[in-house]
């Protein structure tokens, strides 16, 4: 019947929780808060299954730049999953990990508590009975003494106001919008704008099959070797029997990546010993050449600027003409931005078919119905890829109006930026959780760990509230 399903009219839904957003963070609160702690739970999901980022983005070459052995939940949430599940490669693509958190999502039976396809609009703390009032799209309204935000630290798509934008005649997408039924690149001239984390995905994947791509950059990342590789039956076992050492490493580590934390300065070695490490790193891959070489690297200038010039060497050895690998390389310190991980990015700007913009000597002054004009040129193309990246860390929370004490919206209170006690909660917001929030962690570690760490706290702080019989919870200012 109609009546089952709360409209705004009706009384709301009494929950102990509710938890937005159905990724890494929301799978596991679900499984923390009604699984270990007995609690009524309700999980909002905007998307039409599991996954969170890994529902939304499919653009080609997406994949994870943790490697998947440990980019998965650990122990905590189950032994046997570990044992279970195998995965196919070094560095997972999309929909292994997609069909990895299905998996989990069977197995631990949280779907039950997931209502898909539904979007929260507002979250109001009502003072009185000291409950969160929440309201969907769909009309339905919960009444929750915990609110609980996983919503990703990167899940609102960020699109530059270019002027002109709207006249392109050709097909326009951004990379965390991708047309479920792919676009067909063969023959067509393509622009990429952006060279963070997506774009270096996303552009060796377009490059063999584009007449032609204009990868347009502001800013040069420092890229990462990954070095994939497939995973056969006796790493994976290898990997499976060191699952205990692997989460311990992790756990207690400076990123949460199971990389021992190195102490020497790069600064008190030989050379020749600098170099040693720095190549040894490059030629294994991943994200270890910053996690695992020196100690220092975030705590000196001098130090970094080894890295730097090591990068410098690296990608003019890998890229043809001279100009544009040195335009391509860094010029900031190493590791002040997350490094991507690339698969053959800086060898894509070696093809014939592919030039790169420097869009700092000369900017994008519009979008016209025939491409793109910088302040030197017209580059005709067909399709338009807005590698652009997110509205990162709040935009999601404030695309959802959520109201504290005396109705105050968390837009007005952080208008000067956000305030956080350790990016979970904040003054004036009783009983709000914020997993990986602003001013945590958060994107800059392994996420599954850094996540089931702010999960654990959370439900330990509930568990203890409720040992206590305290109401609610809320940091001072």
């Amino acid at each position: 019947m109609a009546a089952e399903q709360n409209t705004a009219q009706d009384a709301p839904t009494e929950l102990d929780a509710l938890v937005i957003g159905a990724g890494f963070a929301g799978m596991y609160t679900l499984h923390r808060l009604r699984d270990k702690l007995g609690l009524s739970v309700q999980v909002c999901e905007a998307g039409s299954d599991v996954g969170g980022t890994w529902y939304w983005n499919r653009y080609p070459g997406a994949r994870c730049d943790s490697e998947s052995a440990y980019y998965m939940f650990t122990d905590h949430l189950s032994k046997e999953i570990l044992q279970e599940w195998t995965w196919s490669e070094r560095y997972a693509a999309q929909p292994e990990i997609l069909s990895y958190l299905r998996f989990v999502a069977d197995r631990m039976d949280l779907r039950r508590d997931i209502r898909f396809d539904t979007r929260v609009t507002s979250a109001w703390f009502d003072e009185a009975a000291a409950r969160w009032v929440v309201t969907t799209d769909r009309g339905e309204r919960f009444a929750a003494r915990f609110l609980i935000t996983g919503v990703g630290c990167l899940s609102k798509p960020f699109k530059p106001k270019l002027p002109g934008l709207e006249n392109f005649s050709g097909e326009c997408c951004h990379t965390a919008e991708w047309p479920r039924g792919g676009i067909d690149f063969s023959g067509k001239r393509v622009a990429v704008i952006g060279t963070g984390a997506t774009a270096v995905q996303v552009v060796p994947e377009i490059a063999p099959d584009a007449a032609h791509l204009y990868v347009f950059q502001r800013t040069p990342s420092h890229d990462l070797p990954g070095r994939n590789f497939p995973l056969d039956e006796a790493a994976a076992a290898q990997i499976k029997g060191r699952y205990d050492e692997i989460w311990s490493t992790a756990r207690n580590s400076f990123g949460g990546f199971p990389v021992p934390n190195p102490q020497t300065s790069a600064l008190e070695v030989s050379d020749e010993e600098r170099r040693r490490r720095y190549d040894a790193a490059w030629e294994k891959g991943g994200l270890g050449f910053g996690f695992g070489t020196f100690g220092d690297l975030l705590l000196s200038k001098e130090a970094n600027d080894t890295a730097v010039a090591y990068f410098a060497e690296r990608i003019h050895e890998i890229v043809d003409d001279p100009q544009v690998a040195d335009r391509l390389t860094p010029k900031y310190p190493f590791f002040t931005k997350r490094p991507p991980l690339e698969h053959g990015y800086y060898e894509a700007f070696n093809r014939a078919n592919v030039t790169l913009v420097d869009v700092r000597e000369t900017p994008i002054e519009a979008i016209t119905a025939a491409g793109i004009r910088t302040s030197d040129d017209d580059f005709p193309v067909d399709v338009i890829i807005l590698a652009t990246g997110f509205d990162a860390m709040t935009g999601t929370l404030f695309d959802i109006d959520i109201r504290g004490r005396q109705g105050l919206p968390l837009k007005d209170k952080w208008a000067d930026g956000p305030r956080t006690y350790l990016g979970l909660t904040t003054a004036g917001f009783p009983n709000l959780f914020m997993i990986s929030g602003p001013q945590s962690p958060s994107v800059l570690t392994n996420m599954p760990v850094s996540i089931e760490q702010h999960v654990e706290w959370i439900a330990d702080c509930i568990a203890y509230l409720n040992g206590q019989g305290i109401d609610s919870i809320e940091p001072t200012p």
